[in-house]
This record gives C-alpha cells, structure tokens and sequence, in this order.
C-alpha cells in the first residue's frame, strides 16, 4: 500500500515573543504562523522597526505611576495580551487584502501598527485604514522607520498646544526620540527652542535647531529665571506644578511621558498642562515623511540591531541613554 501524503506544514515567519513581564530575556525567538492580510489589510516584509521606549515599557511593565493597574487591564495582566511588540515597520508591501486600493506588492512603506503592535516579526499585517505612507526615497528602511514614533507624539503635542513662530519652547529630554523631533519641528514653525540635554549631546540639539541648550547635569532649568511659553517633558523629567514658574501667561506644560497625576492636572490660572496618548493619524505620518523627503526633517538614528540581538536593543533602550531611535533590522539585513 502506498504511504499517504503527507501534509505540508503551514507557513511560518520568525518572530520575538514577549512571553512574560520583565528583563530583556523575556523576549523569545520564535517559529509563528506566517500572516494573511484580511480584506482590508495590509501585509509589510519588515526590513527595519523601530524599538521604542513603548516597546521597552510593556515588556519591562515599567508604566509611568499611577498607570500601573490600568495598563495590566489594557496589555495583559500576566504578560502582554499581544506578544509580538513593535509599533512601527518600514518595509515592502507583499500582500493587499481583496478590499484594499493604492497599494501593491513591491511598494516601499512606513507604517505605524501602535498598540496594535506586531512589528518585531519577519511580516507584519496592518489595517489599511492605519499610518501608512510610502517610504521617502532618500531615506534608508532603517531611517524612516526611525521617524515615526518620536515625530508623530512631537507633532500630535506641538498642535494641540498651537505652538505659534515666535513663541519660546523648552524640550526635556532632547536627545530622545520624541524629544529630537519636537526640537526640529518646533524650530521649523519658527519658535525659539532651548533644549535640556546633557552636555554629551549639546552639539546634536545645536545641530536640530536648538537655540539655547542646558545641561541637566550642570543647571537645574527650574532654577535659572527664565520662562517659555511652552515646556514639553518628553521623559517624565519634571512636574506641571514645580514648572509654574517657569511658563509665562497662557503657557502649556506638554505632559508626554507624565505619571497620571500629571495627565490630570488641572489648569492653574492661565496656564495648562496637556497630557494624555498621541493621535496616530494617517495624514500627519505623511506629513513628517513630506519633511523627511524634503531634507528639514532628519532622522536621529542612534543604531541599528541585527533581528537576531533584539533582546540587546530592547536593554541599550532601557539605559536611557539612547540619541534618537533604535531600530531593529529584518532577518539577514
């Protein structure tokens, strides 16, 4: 009798699984079944995605306070509820779902999945309804992924605060992701820019279209009698109430990395704190990546992983200590 056939095994990609709460050893390397986009969908060959201080957060469950019950909830309460972090992909498109128009295999892509995430894998499916542009050409995969997490909460903050050409604006945490694009993209509305930074990357924020720098580790900002329109706390550095004094009339405290108190906080007077998660809307990804394309927008690139070290890039990013982004490269990249 002839042996039966066998069955074929179903495709699969690799892919980094956060199977717990905790160090970078938590992360697991691992065979998952290959995506298929829906109707709608999108399926993205990653070739390079950022590693955020998102991505580190959840899988170190290192909240800002007051976040931690609510982000239990949210992600998971023993381990994250979707295992494959990652919130931004630049990379080609392989598949459309039957509903999906404008795109096709082949096109270059910067996409943004957010808490959705899945980026940290060989393919990555995302809603066509999502962040997605296609890629500057004169930017490498690794760079525009470097772009959109940093630049879409420093674009979402600066608009809801109508930071106006001529107003002064104070960045904490400048040489961050989020903090070297709200220095570039405040400085391109015309504002007066003064970033904290340690004296190490002084040059860089000079460099971005900083004004005026302070080193944290040599002046206290709170302390030097000066006052801007607008500071934006892009590390969870500082509080609304201690900043008081520093902002002028009307000015707004830019709570992006702030415990919950600090989201809270209720307006003082005329001045007010603005807090709470950034939008990711379709058109402002656009945008950055107009300004990218351009050449006034620049990515920061700290340094790139090969896929297999991601656990040695989800460590370096929890240091602190990273300039701009980190991002991860797709498999043999």
């Amino acid at each position: 009798m002839p042996p039966h056939p066998s069955t074929p095994s179903p495709p699969s990609m690799r892919a980094w699984a956060c199977t717990a709460y905790g160090g970078p050893g938590v992360l697991q390397l691992r065979d998952l079944p290959h995506p298929a986009p829906g109707p709608g969908g999108v399926l993205v060959r990653m070739h390079a995605a950022s590693v955020s201080s998102a991505d580190m957060r959840i899988r170190a469950h290192k909240l800002p306070r007051g976040f931690g019950l609510l982000g239990r909830l949210a992600l998971g309460l023993t381990r994250p509820r979707r295992p494959v972090l990652g919130t931004d992909v630049a990379g080609v498109v392989e598949a459309v779902g039957r509903r999906v128009t404008g795109w096709a295999p082949g096109d270059a892509v910067v996409g943004v999945a957010g808490m959705a995430m899945g980026c940290h894998a060989e393919f990555c499916v995302l809603p066509a309804t999502r962040p997605l542009v296609r890629k500057p050409g004169r930017l490498s995969f690794a760079e525009a992924a470097s772009l959109p997490f940093g630049g879409m909460a420093a674009l979402d903050f600066l608009n809801r605060a109508q930071v106006q050409a001529g107003e002064s604006v104070l960045v904490l945490g400048a040489s961050g992701a989020v903090g070297s694009a709200m220095v570039q993209l405040a400085a391109l509305r015309g504002a007066r820019v003064t970033a904290v930074c340690s004296g190490a990357n002084a040059a860089l924020a000079g460099w971005l279209g900083a004004q005026a720098v302070i080193d944290y580790t040599q002046q206290d900002f709170t302390r030097t009698g000066e006052r801007w329109d607008v500071i934006a706390d892009t590390v969870g550095a500082s509080r609304f109430d201690a900043c008081l004094p520093c902002l002028h009339e009307h000015g707004r405290y830019l709570c992006i990395a702030g415990s919950l108190t600090q989201v809270l906080a209720r307006p003082r007077g005329t001045r007010r704190s603005i807090g709470g998660p950034a939008a990711e809307r379709p058109h402002d990804l656009q945008a950055l990546m107009d300004l990218a394309e351009s050449g006034v927008l620049r990515p920061v690139l700290d340094c790139a992983y090969p896929f297999g070290d991601l656990p040695a890039a989800h460590a370096y990013v929890e240091t602190g200590r990273k300039r701009g982004a980190v991002v991860l490269l797709a498999p043999g990249a």
